[in-house]
């Protein structure tokens, strides 16, 4: 342990004379510490966290070497006040809904357990209600503005959102300090919301037993490294470690440095330098740019968005460890995945089985249907109505899927298979509004449903017939294309072509042997899988990073524009292109390579480096810091999923 500590004391040499000059001046830098500022939040990529972080790891190796008695609880009451500090730097003073949701779901999980064997009724209300709190408070701040613009859709209204909450603070303050004019959206509400609703479900469901203390369940909510973006920890997976002694050997130190300088490669390297250079520029002005760079500009965001929340995971990976935590893994490779259903397998997996276990299994799995089911076909058919103006696409929906219900009584043999799709396909819209609080979003999560749905019957499907229904849609994109033009047609009609021509080619090989045809088929699945989630992210980038008011307006223009250019404007030489972005480019396709790697080659070269001496390991720590250095941008660029 020892030595494993003194690899952090060149650190605090290096912030020493810092300290010492800032010392004279104490007052106002202490001030500036302990104070919010928007502009400059806590951040793995900044200064001032790794600051932070190496005063909480010397706080916190103190408590655990010299505490034996009250270790663990010392240890959690101690995570928990600097994490309240660390959501307080990031998001200000909306560590109070943090708090408030903390003490709510304390007393509610308690109240549900001691009622869950007297009167089990009694503790189903508990149980709504902490729902209801978290989801209500989800809602309020991140889907007023989406939920207000449907509402003037339909009913032909100008109605505003006020925002209630700081009007209410005010009128208790006697005081103007909080802004009632719009409604602002707290770090990662998202994910703190799903996690305390694991919590109560898993007390009442019997799978985990309250904590002993609110300090103990502050910090399973609040542990810092996780806390904004994840990944979603269950809470019988997380409270156990809880109780634990505090434990770090020596290769879980290495693998922990690996974590933490593989995700800030990941962030500075690929993610930032990517999207200052190149994906920025064309998302915020799709129509200046050709179609060739509208198309890249997706392909390179697809990159971009893996390698940004992938990076964030990494590194509360590794902190975690080093503080003798374990988080589950969050991505397994996704862009290897060669069909829709194993991407959602590997990609954002704490979301993945948070929706399979609280929202897809409830709703009936792949077993039945229930009234939660006919529920959401009545909101979808809903949102589908007022999205599209059109009575008849909204008539169209809900005929589908009551039709599809009434197919499943009617044939018991396909019944659990299509109630599996049914439920799957709402999980996956639910799942997109998750993300975020526009039209954009439940279309992306439309999409990927569709795609899990559809490799479903094509999986089924003999080479003979998906060769004929390839051709089939090709020949109608065909007749689209040429009696009713229009970008999308063209878009859709040379990605249907190559799947057709894929699916011939295949029939016509069926009888040849050779050890060659099966990679190739996977490479061709995984190439095809790439495209699919890379074109569905065209709803996901456009929808980011806007605000709410104007959230479904600006996403929805901006899809446009894209589609318009990738399906028409091709006259740019694609040669000067690539000439002018080569760096981007290049970056790019080292990404790739990299990201396809062997899964053996990469755990091999992770434990290579977790075995190297601590000496070593240091000299690699600064090797990569200088590195990091040379790309970091003069604009900070926040993580992607802290919006969510």
């Amino acid at each position: 342990m020892s030595q494993i500590i003194s690899i952090f004391t060149p650190l605090f040499s290096t912030l020493l004379p810092i300290f010492q000059q800032l010392g004279e001046n104490s007052g106002e830098v202490l001030r500036r510490v302990l104070a919010f500022d928007p502009n400059s939040p806590l951040l793995f990529t900044q200064l001032q966290f790794w600051i932070f972080f190496a005063l909480v790891f010397t706080g916190f190796t103190l408590i655990t070497a010299r505490c034996y008695r009250w270790q663990q609880a010392l240890r959690n009451a101690y995570l928990f006040l600097v994490s309240l500090f660390f959501y307080f730097k990031t998001s200000g003073y909306f560590v109070g809904l943090l708090i408030l949701v903390t003490c709510t779901d304390y007393l509610i999980a308690r109240g549900i357990y001691s009622q869950r064997e007297k009167a089990r009724w009694r503790s189903r209300i508990l149980l709504a209600l902490s729902v209801t709190i978290d989801l209500g408070l989800l809602c309020y701040f991140k889907y007023s503005y989406f939920f207000v613009d449907m509402l003037n859709q339909l009913l032909g209204t100008n109605l505003q959102v006020s925002n209630i909450a700081a009007e209410a603070a005010n009128r208790l303050t006697h005081s103007q300090f909080w802004s009632v004019d719009r409604i602002i959206l707290p770090v990662g509400i998202s994910f703190y919301t799903f996690q305390v609703i694991s919590y109560t479900v898993d007390v009442y469901k019997g799978l985990v037993r309250p904590v002993r203390n609110i300090l103990d369940f502050g910090f399973y909510v609040s542990f810092f490294p996780q806390l904004v973006a994840g990944p979603i920890v269950k809470a019988s997976d997380f409270i156990p470690q809880l109780y634990r002694r505090y434990f770090l050997g020596r290769m879980q130190f290495g693998i922990a440095v690996f974590w933490i300088l593989n995700g800030l490669a990941k962030k500075i390297i690929l993610s930032d330098y990517l999207a200052v250079n190149f994906i920025d520029r064309v998302f915020a002005n799709p129509h200046f740019f050709s179609g060739f760079e509208n198309l890249m500009a997706l392909f390179v965001y697809s990159l971009q968005v893996y390698t940004d929340f992938s990076g964030y995971t990494d590194i509360a990976i590794g902190l975690s460890m080093l503080m003798g935590f374990h988080l589950p893994m969050n991505f397994n490779s996704p862009y290897k995945a060669p069909n829709c259903s194993n991407f959602w397998k590997r990609w954002h997996i704490s979301l993945s089985r948070w929706l399979q276990t609280y929202l897809y299994i409830p709703l009936g799995g792949n077993r039945n249907v229930t009234g939660a089911t006919y529920f959401w076909i009545t909101v979808i058919t809903l949102f589908t109505l007022i999205l599209s103006g059109s009575v008849w696409l909204a008539a169209l929906a809900a005929f589908v899927l009551l039709s599809t219900i009434w197919t499943a009584y009617r044939r018991p043999e396909k019944r659990r298979h299509i109630y599996a799709n049914l439920n799957a396909m709402i999980t996956m819209v639910l799942g997109g509004l998750w993300h975020g609080a526009s039209c954009n979003f439940l279309v992306w999560g439309g999409l990927n449903g569709a795609g899990m749905i559809v490799f479903k019957f094509w999986r089924d499907f003999s080479l003979l017939r998906r060769a004929l229904c390839a051709t089939l849609v090709t020949f109608v994109l065909i007749l689209l294309a040429h009696f009713a033009p229009a970008a999308l047609w063209n878009v859709l009609l040379v990605f249907v072509a190559f799947i057709c021509l894929s699916a011939w080619v295949r029939w016509a090989f069926r009888g040849v042997s050779s050890p060659v045809f099966p990679w190739v088929g996977r490479a061709w699945s995984i190439a095809v899988t790439f495209t699919f989630i890379t074109f569905t992210r065209l709803f996901f980038r456009s929808g980011s990073n806007l605000d709410p008011a104007v959230a479904n307006e600006t996403a929805w223009r901006i899809a446009t524009e894209m589609i318009e250019a990738i399906g028409t404007r091709w006259s740019v030489n694609v040669l000067d292109v690539c000439a002018a972005y080569r760096n981007v480019f290049l970056l790019f396709l080292a990404g790739m390579i990299i990201h396809w790697l062997p899964t053996d080659l990469k755990r091999r070269y992770r434990l290579s480096f977790a075995r190297l001496p601590l000496p070593v390991i240091g000299l690699a720590v600064l090797a990569t810091v200088f590195m990091l250095y040379q790309f970091v941008t003069a604009e900070m660029q926040p993580f992607i999923y802290f919006q969510f």
